[in-house]
């Protein structure tokens, strides 16, 4: 492991302010960031001084703001870029969020090269972002779903890997889980894809804000993760593609800014990666993903994750504490991210968030958008706690006795 230094969370929490908040009388925990991360000041003022001194378009002015606008819009691109060591901005394409990005593949991509009887790999632990696409596109051209399955401790099986990806057209799978926690062996599977002939999707959302991230060494095709739980804005999200990839797939969206002529009965694309991004974009938005991911490498990635995985081998090993507990995914914090589910025995997941609620900690209760995983680890939903950069192990604590407490209301 890389040695870092470690986090000064105390001083990273000043620069949240929502943690200052005070729920139900009790200073706020937070422990949903696998949902959506917080935002620090740094991100909010960035946006607020886009709205309150340039706000225009960008692209489409030769006026002083709106060039402005475009410099700080592409700017952001560019340093995405860098974040996940992209060959070239060009192969940053703006999206919503993930989902965005996925469907885009889907749609673009997935139109023009699943054809009747193609395989399209994916996992049992997929989030329904991941699933549904494919559905549809399975649906739509007659191409067949296969999955990875796990085991019962949350982990890919890939003793038949080989023969998985043979005769597969596409791979797509999650980094992370954002159910188990789950970091998968993305670079080995890729490898193991790309010898068979198949092209690679990873759904980065759970990882991107958590580790560093290389798509050049995942050696992978797709990779699409979002903004806010990136410490950025709700409504940006990436995906990042191989150029030749995107050279070659036809727009996903028609309207402005992604032609470069339109007439009455013909039109001409824009280059990359505008082609793809039809529209006035989210530029506040695609800024403030700018100053997050600035705010990001300030830290080290290195560093986030480590203190992260600090926090969760200490987290794994107090809820073992809570009695008949279950905790779900790996045991092994080395292959284990910062979201830990968990269920008791006799008080639904609701319930026992509701009552966690009370003393002030946010944690998420459900199916957590992975209905078909439920179903293979036998529940109805879990409780999920998630950690992040501002998070401290007194937390942990403060989220193990809450959980006791609400065992004794149900006794």
């Amino acid at each position: 492991m890389i040695e870092t230094r470690s986090l000064d969370v105390t001083a990273i929490r000043e620069d949240f302010p929502i943690l200052d908040r005070v729920i139900n009388g009790k200073p706020l925990v937070y422990l949903d960031s696998a949902a959506t991360s917080q935002k620090p000041r740094a991100v909010i003022d960035t946006m607020t001084d886009y709205y309150s001194r340039y706000n225009a378009n960008p692209h489409r002015g030769v006026y002083q703001i709106s060039e402005e606008a475009t410099a700080a819009y592409e700017s952001a691109r560019q340093r995405v870029a860098t974040f996940i060591n992209a060959p070239s901005p060009k192969e940053i394409i703006f999206t919503r969020n993930v989902t965005e990005a996925i469907n885009l593949v889907r749609y673009s991509w997935g139109r023009a090269n699943v054809h009747q009887g193609d395989r399209i790999l994916l996992t049992e632990m997929e989030h329904h972002s991941n699933l549904v696409p494919w559905q549809l596109l399975a649906a739509e051209v007659g191409a067949e779903l296969d999955f990875l399955l796990i085991d019962d401790r949350g982990r890919l099986v890939l003793d038949d890997l080989a023969q998985k990806v043979a005769g597969a057209r596409l791979v797509a799978l999650t980094h992370q889980s954002n159910t188990l926690g789950t970091i998968n062996p993305v670079k080995e599977i890729a490898r193991a894809a790309h010898q068979a002939g198949a092209l690679v999707l990873v759904d980065g959302a759970q990882a991107v804000p958590h580790m560093p991230v290389d798509v050049r060494d995942l050696d992978v095709d797709f990779y699409g993760f979002s903004g806010h739980k990136m410490c950025g804005p709700t409504g940006i999200g990436v995906l990042w593609a191989r150029r030749s990839l995107l050279d070659a797939m036809p727009p996903f969206l028609g309207g402005g800014d992604m032609i470069k002529k339109v007439t009455l009965d013909h039109a001409t694309w824009n280059d990359l990666p505008w082609k793809f991004e039809a529209g006035t974009p989210a530029v506040a938005e695609g800024i403030g993903l700018g100053a997050a991911v600035d705010y990001l490498c300030g830290i080290g990635m290195d560093r986030v994750r480590a203190h992260e995985r600090t926090l969760l081998d200490y987290a794994l090993e107090k809820l073992q504490d809570v009695p008949q507990i279950t905790v779900y995914g790996p045991q092994d914090p080395d292959i284990h991210g910062g979201a830990v589910s968990f269920s008791l025995p006799d008080i639904h997941p609701h319930d026992l968030a509701t009552l966690i609620d009370q003393e002030g900690i946010a944690v998420r209760a459900g199916h957590h958008c992975t209905q078909p995983l439920m179903e293979r680890l036998g529940v109805p939903a879990t409780t999920r706690a998630s950690f992040y950069l501002y998070n401290r192990q007194d937390e942990v604590d403060q989220l193990v006795e809450a959980i006791v407490r609400a065992q004794k209301v149900f006794a």
